[in-house]
């Protein structure tokens, strides 16, 4: 079973306008509402891919209950730990340019933490998590390790889609899958990232160290894939750019996907990035149908045929 866990999950509300003026009474020509956060935005693609998960983390209040329906509407299993106060709300404002104000998150004490370790210690061998995005103001950025160490306890596979101090700890504890964008790879190392050579060069540290997968993504310029046995780099399907949020999530989700479908590395590095895409060229998360449309299109290059 995968399971994905959001700490600090969101109703995202978009608002469209013809023009944002501040200080001034703005009318939107669109509104939507979209349960947010990374982990969830990767249960969602992979239920659109056909593949069964389990989403945790913390949610409460009305916006909580919101997030809890719609995963439930789109039949995606849960199992989330309900806090007093509300689950924040994020507002993407789109107008001739994109704006977002992030809410802030409830408070999660000690008693919450530990209900969601007794969590991840039912877990078992073959299991995978997901553990992706920030983490709540309340929360220390080493719980994230303290739920790796009881996952890899239990040979279960980590994924880490984070950034800062929580994506370095993570490092140390070999997971299956970082998928960091090259700012948050030089931030790994201290650096700042300003070629292909030093992608390269910084990735093939991440695998030294024990990682064994490492997907940096590029945004429209594709994404490079790092394993032990091989670097593939792929080159983004052309398209408009519609939707910023959840694509880096949809190139989680469309890997494991191909992955737990016993696809090759390759295949699955392919299928990442088309789901990536196909999020981005959409109002919304991708589609099954988007995503295989835009397969053939994902050119792949293999550059070394080792780390």
């Amino acid at each position: 079973m995968i399971y994905t866990c959001t700490l600090n999950p969101s109703v995202d509300y978009v608002v469209k306008a013809q023009q944002i003026e501040l200080g001034k009474l703005n009318r939107a020509t669109k509104t939507a509402y979209f349960p947010g956060g990374k982990g969830i935005n990767v249960s969602r693609v992979l239920k659109r891919l056909h593949v069964h998960n389990i989403a945790l983390g913390f949610i409460g209040g009305f916006t909580g209950q919101f997030i809890a329906d719609e995963l439930k509407r789109e039949h995606i299993l849960t199992d989330f730990i309900t806090v007093p106060g509300q689950t924040r709300l994020n507002i993407k404002l789109k107008g001739e340019k994109e704006t977002e104000i992030n809410g802030e998150g409830p408070v999660i004490n000690d008693e919450h933490k530990e209900a969601l370790i007794a969590k991840i210690k039912q877990l078992k061998k073959g299991d995978i998590l997901v553990l992706a995005g920030s983490l709540p103001p309340s929360v220390d950025d080493t719980f994230y390790v303290t739920m790796m160490e009881e996952a890899k306890k239990r040979r279960v596979a980590v994924v880490v889609d984070t950034s800062g101090n929580a994506l370095k700890q993570a490092v140390a504890y070999e997971p299956f899958l970082l998928k960091p964008n090259q700012i948050e790879l030089g931030e790994l190392f201290g650096v700042s990232i300003h070629s292909r050579h030093q992608i390269l060069e910084y990735g093939k540290k991440l695998i030294n160290n024990g990682v064994q997968h490492v997907i940096v993504s590029l945004a429209g310029d594709g994404a490079i894939l790092f394993h032990k046995d091989v670097i593939l780099v792929a080159q983004a399907p052309k398209g408009i750019v519609k939707n910023s949020v959840g694509a880096g999530d949809s190139m989680v989700a469309g890997f494991l996907a191909a992955y737990v479908n016993e696809a090759s590395l390759e295949e699955a590095f392919r299928y990442s990035v088309a789901a990536g895409s196909a999020t981005a060229f959409s109002e919304d998360l991708c589609t099954e149908e988007e995503v295989h449309r835009l397969l053939d299109e994902v050119k792949i290059i293999r550059m070394e045929d080792r780390v």
